[in-house]
């Protein structure tokens, strides 16, 4: 390559092609769409996924398990990640958690676990603690506050008898 080449070809103010205008454009009659068949037609396009008739990867792929729709999601944080965003005196709850970016998406349940260390007097509310997380949280002088579970519609039935 030569110093003169570097931009050959590479034009600033690119003409845009005008299909269908014409044989002398070099885009008339067909307007570069072949003849006949599906791609000449009007409203002929593929959604982005379609592989060419053959039977798409999402089908090919067995399913494997499957989805509990009542299953509740926990979001879990070590005290450690707690400790780093959080000041002293600052009270440490779910949606707390969510506004510092520790619970991203849609949670249920919290809980909180032992790893890390953690030095900060807070107050956290969880429903779940593992014991090494309640040891280190009263050890620096916080509270950790146990909260109730969300009941279902059967165990409601169950505790009316």
């Amino acid at each position: 390559m030569i110093l003169n080449d570097v931009h050959r070809g590479i034009t600033r103010n690119k003409k845009r092609k005008r299909i269908g205008r014409g044989s002398g454009s070099g885009h008339g009659k067909t307007a570069g769409r072949g003849h006949k068949g599906q791609g000449s037609r009007a409203g002929s396009s593929s959604h982005p996924t379609f592989q060419g008739g053959t039977m798409p990867m999402v089908r090919r792929i067995p399913k494997r398990g499957f989805n509990n729709r009542w299953g509740k999601t926990v979001a879990v944080v070590n005290v450690g990640q707690i400790d780093a965003v959080f000041e002293a005196g600052e009270e440490v709850t779910l949606s707390a958690l969510a506004a510092k970016n520790l619970a991203k998406g849609h949670f249920d349940l919290l809980k909180v676990l032992g790893d890390g260390e953690f030095s900060k007097k807070l107050k956290v509310s969880a429903h779940r603690f593992s014991k090494t997380a309640i040891e280190k949280i009263e050890k620096a002088g916080g509270e950790a506050v146990i909260l109730p579970g969300k009941t279902t519609v059967t165990q409601k039935k169950r505790d009316k008898g």
